[in-house]
């Protein structure tokens, strides 16, 4: 076996998704930064979910916002809905785990929040619950998904937005995830520095 070759073909892949992306998500990517930022200037939160690598996405975003990504600026209101062993554990052992997020967003959510819903699959049963508190709470979904969007695809509202990776294998998704949430970190800032 080849190890340089198989490394060297993760890193052309990963590159490949990401620049077959671009074309498709540049403008929601862009909607979506104009979209959390009116939320986040009119006194709104974004709350994130996720399952798996996409929890620990939706705890950098939160993280990205609560501290800093590049540029020094003041806090800005964002929950990760997947760290709080307490809630979660007691939801999934009261009710069900399929409800540990939309409960979260029940409770916290307000019209004018955004939910960050992430979902490789667009089928994570719990994300989809949220997605249904949300709109519940008149709150606008953000939704990263790939293979397709799943059921997440068509749940979403006209006024929510859908960046689905064209990809199908879970970890190119991911990949590119992670450009998205820097994106959106990036053009948040931007926004509200007033940076060119």
């Amino acid at each position: 076996m080849d190890l340089i070759a198989r490394v060297a073909k993760h890193f052309e892949d990963s590159a490949q998704t990401k620049l077959n992306a671009v074309e498709f998500l540049a403008a929601p990517i862009a909607a979506a930064i104009e979209t959390m930022t009116n939320s986040l200037i009119n006194g709104g939160k974004i709350l994130a979910c996720g399952n798996g690598g996409s929890a620990g996405d939706a705890q950098h975003f939160a993280a990205e916002l609560i501290g800093r990504f590049e540029a020094e600026r003041q806090e800005l209101a964002a929950i990760a809905l997947t760290t709080d062993s307490s809630i979660l554990t007691a939801v999934a052992n009261d009710y069900a785990f399929s409800q540990i997020f939309s409960r979260q967003v029940r409770g916290l959510g307000h019209a004018g929040d955004i939910l960050l819903a992430i979902s490789t699959s667009g089928n994570s049963g719990n994300v989809i619950e949220a997605i249904h508190a949300a709109h519940e709470h008149d709150m606008r979904v953000i939704a990263l998904t790939g293979k397709g969007g799943g059921q997440i695809g068509d749940l979403l509202r006209d006024d929510d937005i859908h960046l689905c990776v064209p990809a199908d294998r879970t970890a190119r998704i991911q990949e590119t995830h992670l450009v998205i949430i820097h994106c959106l970190c990036d053009g948040i800032d931007a926004l509200l520095l007033g940076v060119e």
